[in-house]
């Protein structure tokens, strides 16, 4: 289970659905800061409806 708060874009690559994306996630993550829920990859570019499914890969913890 990776979190999409606290991971490296290497590691966010190794899921199937976010492989490519993980500089991406990061970016998003630094000017927008924590994501608070797990619809907001979304607004990722290139993820947009592309992360159905991954909820038992990924998480968002609050800390």
């Amino acid at each position: 289970m990776v979190d999409l708060n606290t991971t490296a874009a290497e590691e966010l690559d190794s899921v199937p659905a976010l492989q490519g994306h993980g500089f991406e996630i990061v970016r998003y993550r630094k000017e927008q800061g924590r994501f608070t829920s797990l619809r907001q990859l979304d607004e990722v570019p290139g993820l947009s409806d592309k992360t159905g499914g991954i909820a038992d890969q990924v998480t968002v913890l609050d800390s």
